[in-house]
């Protein structure tokens, strides 16, 4: 008798920050939201999102220019140094910064959570099972990713935990689903369609989208949208993935 052959479980993790500028080199993670979801059914099983406390800069190994500095310069520097934390990334995305301060979670909480997370959200064994980044415009949010990963000390436990391959130069890349690029794929072909936010496109597929630029709805929304991507790949109707249903208030929780 054949041995029966088990059926692999594909996840993905939908994933969002809220920072306080562009550059995840020089700007804070100011909230983070997470969402898991299975790829055979398109269910979410697991999701948690935080704040995230005022943090200063860290050595992340980043490259670094030799520079001559006054004794006056160095030990200025070997105090902490805060992220930055622009007022329009703060306004853009409605957080404050008292609010980080009295409900935001410690960074290296934060990044071992993100682990933890990733971790139990795999449901099958083998490297191919190991979960996929999803995310709208998902190269900003992996850079800010990699910031925690790296300050928190957490590299080789993020590079065992992802889907992902290393590259020429030996940096470890996560695999990911970008939405960005599958609406381009999807609607690249309709004069009508001339930008691809988040907003635009979920109002042109029926998505719901309450509360734009909170870290949680926008990974609510973007699994949506790649859900109903999903299901016109696998139905000519393109009716067999339900969206989830979703509430008006804004809901913050510690992870």
């Amino acid at each position: 008798m054949t041995p029966k052959t088990e059926q692999k479980v594909y996840v993905g993790i939908g994933m969002d920050f809220e920072t306080g500028g562009l550059d995840c080199r020089e700007c804070a993670c100011t909230q983070i939201a997470l969402q898991a979801v299975r790829f055979d059914t398109w269910q979410v099983f697991d999701h948690c999102q935080a704040y995230i406390a005022p943090y200063g800069k860290a050595d992340a190994g980043l490259p670094r220019r030799k520079v001559l500095r006054t004794r006056h310069e160095q030990a200025k520097e070997a105090g902490v140094v805060p992220m930055k934390y622009e007022q329009t990334a703060l306004d853009y995305s409605a957080i404050t910064m008292e609010m980080l301060r009295t409900q935001g979670v410690d960074m290296k909480t934060a990044a071992g959570e993100i682990i933890a997370f990733a971790k139990r959200s795999a449901l099958s064994k083998g490297n191919q099972c190991k979960p996929i980044l999803i995310g709208q415009n998902v190269t900003f949010d992996i850079g800010f990713l990699q910031q925690l990963m790296n300050y928190a000390g957490l590299v080789a436990e993020f590079e065992k935990t992802f889907a992902g391959t290393k590259d020429y130069y030996g940096n470890f890349q996560p695999h990911y689903i970008d939405t960005l690029t599958v609406g381009r794929l999807a609607f690249a072909a309709d004069p009508e369609v001339t930008s691809y936010k988040l907003e635009l496109i979920a109002s042109r597929l029926g998505v719901e989208l309450n509360d734009a630029h909170d870290a949680a709805a926008d990974v609510t929304a973007t699994l949506d949208i790649l859900g109903i991507y999903t299901s016109r790949l696998r139905h000519a109707g393109g009716e067999a993935i339900t969206i989830q249903a979703k509430e008006k208030t804004r809901k913050h929780f510690k992870i």
